[in-house]
């Protein structure tokens, strides 16, 4: 029988072993729902990111002229693991440790990572990269998530751009089940599973947004957010302290592209959360792993309406009312103006 991707069907996620129900007919029901207001670009002088300006714990940031990077003044873990344990009958909870930190871009309010220079976005992948390995260089540490959320409509706490690493002494959910995921396919086929999504990714073609000698950026073909990407590397790389140089420099570039990219679709500065995949740290055997971005932006119809995972999605599974394929052919269409 053949398939046509034009009517309902799901597709599968090998990295997280579940399924993501594809609608594509969905985008022509009426919408009365929610609208979001537009959110204008200001500078406020108060903010709690900028140099020289208080934060709400009452330290003072210094005049930082480049990347800033401080422990979270709220940080959702701790490095002391003081809770105690709990395990009788179905009520079981056990002590974590971690450590939280904030990553400011750039000094600039304004300043997103689609602005900066290319030696400023060299900067902030330095930084990515001294955090993997100063937090995952410490014993106990098991898990490192980079991670950011771009605008009021992701739940960014500030308007000044940055992101997060919380580094943590067990693996999350979702790295654990993809852990599992990835190394199952390395011992069923004897290949690594994002090693070999590249190599199809880049034969088919359809799904590709951008690439460049070193990287490619792709609507995955399990995409659950309408405009989903991920940002694959064309060679071998486990975690982010094996970047090189050269490596560095055309990573820099894609994700400046792909964020201007975003922010052509719907003529706005694209809402998303953008994480890093990497290899666990203080870990042996993680051939089976790659390091990979992967950005979820919720905006559907416009600037204004989002996708909302609610109802179905929260009980059931994963649904998407647009087709992978024309995500990235709409999203290879913007790109050509830029």
């Amino acid at each position: 029988m053949s398939f046509n991707p034009q009517r309902p069907h799901r597709r599968y996620n090998p990295l997280l072993n579940e399924w993501v129900l594809v609608s594509p007919h969905r985008t022509q029901r009426p919408w009365q729902g929610k609208v979001e207001p537009p959110v204008p670009r200001t500078v406020d002088p108060n903010c709690y990111l900028c140099p020289g300006n208080l934060r709400a714990n009452g330290e003072r940031n210094p005049n930082y002229t480049s990347t800033f990077v401080f422990d979270n003044d709220y940080a959702a873990l701790s490095p002391q693991d003081d809770a105690g344990e709990w395990n009788v009958g179905l009520f079981r909870a056990e002590q974590v440790r971690g450590l939280c930190r904030v990553l400011v871009y750039h000094p600039n309010h304004l300043a997103h990572l689609a602005d900066l220079t290319a030696e400023e976005m060299r900067a902030v992948i330095d930084m990515w990269q001294d955090q993997y390995r100063d937090l995952g260089g410490l014993g106990w540490v098991r898990w490192v998530q980079i991670f950011e959320n771009r605008g009021e409509m992701m739940g960014a706490s500030n308007p000044h751009p940055h992101g997060q690493v919380w580094a943590s002494n067990f693996m999350p959910s979702v790295p654990e089940r993809m852990d599992e995921s990835l190394r199952r396919y390395r011992e069923k086929h004897g290949v690594n599973l994002l090693e070999e999504l590249a190599q199809k990714e880049d034969e088919a073609k359809e799904r590709v947004v951008l690439q460049n000698p070193h990287w490619m950026v792709v609507v995955p073909f399990w995409a659950v957010w309408p405009f989903e990407t991920l940002v694959l590397p064309r060679f071998s790389i486990s975690h982010l302290g094996l970047l090189q140089a050269d490596q560095k420099e055309s990573l820099g570039n894609i994700l400046q592209q792909l964020i201007r990219t975003y922010d052509q679709v719907f003529q706005c500065p694209f809402p998303y959360s953008m994480g890093i995949y990497q290899a666990p740290a203080n870990t042996d055997h993680t051939e089976h792993w790659g390091l990979f971005w992967a950005f979820a932006p919720p905006l559907l119809r416009s600037a204004t309406v989002r996708k909302f995972m609610v109802g179905y999605e929260i009980f059931a599974q994963a649904q998407r009312d647009i087709t992978p394929e024309l995500a990235a052919q709409r999203l290879r269409e913007c790109a050509a103006v830029l």
